[in-house]
């Protein structure tokens, strides 16, 4: 693990030309969860924008409670906090995703993909995970985006259940990136998405369809504990995934309900 590319506060916010993201950062040798530290800081709405980085996650968790696995140095792990933002989640998710894959592609000199609704994909292979997360707190809606980018694993640093399926930016690039400019260039984008987001959407779901790994392919999933499977014809930024059922007819998906199956 490169010595020079342990995550520190101040060297990710120099020359950080952000408006909203990165305001403040903070970075954690080794905690729970990023989301968790996150809900507690939203307490107070002048903390909108705040970054929280973890070297080590022991409690991190994915969608639907699943664990997101890593090990101390390895990725990039930290949660955004955002105060009384105009977007949907629904769309929100689908402009990280959009900012991550972006961030990726860059260092690993590969076009990243979005598989709907929160993995980011390298060559067939998921580099990174989205997690957000909504808390309430008197009149103000807070949003958590936890963001996981696999950066420094090799081969052998998966679990075996996970080493068809997971990557890291290093193993696609035959090189080592360097996570403090990951990190910059991460707050950068997303903060430039939020923005173009926030003032037309439409932007975001063109873009999400140029990016993604589903569009025009087959799909199978489960929607409330059914089966569904059909071609990929769109998506809806508030009701989801919109599919041409093998079945007859087209529907659509929303991400809370269903998971994509093999």
């Amino acid at each position: 693990m490169p010595q020079i590319d342990r995550l520190d506060p101040d060297k990710i916010k120099a020359n950080l030309k952000t408006k909203r993201i990165g305001k403040k950062i903070l970075v954690f040798k080794s905690t729970s969860s990023t989301n968790n530290i996150a809900a507690e800081y939203a307490k107070n709405k002048n903390n909108d924008g705040l970054v929280i980085f973890a070297e080590e996650q022991t409690k991190g968790r994915g969608r639907a409670g699943a664990e997101w696995f890593s090990k101390p140095y390895l990725s990039i792990l930290c949660s955004l906090l955002l105060a009384d933002t105009k977007c949907t989640p629904e769309t929100l998710s689908l402009t990280s995703a959009i900012a991550v894959a972006e961030t990726i592609g860059k260092p690993a000199n590969i076009h990243a993909q979005i598989k709907w609704p929160n993995d980011i994909i390298l060559n067939k292979k998921k580099v990174a995970g989205i997690l957000l997360e909504s808390k309430q707190i008197n009149d103000t809606l807070f949003y958590i985006l936890g963001i996981g980018i696999n950066c420094h694993q090799n081969k052998n640093s998966f679990p075996s259940e996970l080493k068809n399926n997971a990557t890291s930016i290093d193993i696609e690039s035959s090189t080592v990136c360097d996570r403090i400019i990951l990190a910059k260039r991460l707050l950068t984008s997303i903060d430039y998405w939020l923005e173009t987001a926030q003032k037309n959407s439409k932007i975001i779901t063109q873009k999400w369809r140029r990016l993604s790994i589903q569009m025009g392919h087959r799909v199978k999933l489960l929607y409330n504990g059914k089966k569904f499977a059909g071609n990929c014809v769109g998506l809806d930024p508030e009701k989801g995934l919109i599919l041409q059922l093998d079945t007859g007819g087209v529907r659509m998906f929303d991400a809370a309900h269903t998971t994509i199956v093999k």
